[in-house]
């Protein structure tokens, strides 16, 4: 197998370095589309995860919002990243893609949190935030479709 096929994963550490439900709500919705993963899944489930990426979108631009970085948001966005890094990985390496979507989450949440904050200076928290779930759902959206789209059973 190529370096390249656990790419998807890298790419769904990325999502979760911004949200860190938003990986787990598009396999759910893949999954509700009857459509399978590569990869096995790992306490993923179809409604919940929709739910939590859901609740993230809003709680997001409430003023009492915490940043990503601190200790629980990290937490959120590692245990995300690695069960949809695990998913989208090749059957049999889900391990990998877990560890690559893991060590792609972490430090990208402070570059995604610092981007953030120079959007939130220029056009508010609600508008700032807005903009990034589109990018960021759109994101997760397309590298789940990309990937179960291949693996059709």
């Amino acid at each position: 197998m190529a370096t390249t096929d656990l790419l998807p994963s890298v790419l769904i550490g990325a999502v979760a370095s911004a949200r860190s439900m938003t990986p787990m709500a598009a396999i759910s919705v893949a999954r509700l589309a009857h459509r399978k993963t590569p990869g096995r899944l790992f306490l993923l489930f179809r409604f919940g995860g929709l739910a939590m990426g859901a609740g993230e979108l809003i709680g997001d631009k409430m003023k009492s919002a915490p940043d990503r970085t601190v200790t629980l948001g990290l937490l959120a966005r590692v245990l995300g990243a690695g069960i949809a890094g695990a998913a989208l990985a090749p059957r049999g390496r889900e391990r990998r893609g877990a560890a690559a979507a893991v060590m792609t989450a972490a430090p990208m949440a402070y570059l995604t949190l610092a981007l953030r904050k120079r959007a939130m200076a220029r056009v508010g928290q609600t508008a700032s935030g807005l903009v990034e779930d589109v990018l960021v759902v759109t994101a997760g959206a397309a590298i789940v479709a990309l990937v179960v789209g291949r693996s059709r059973s």
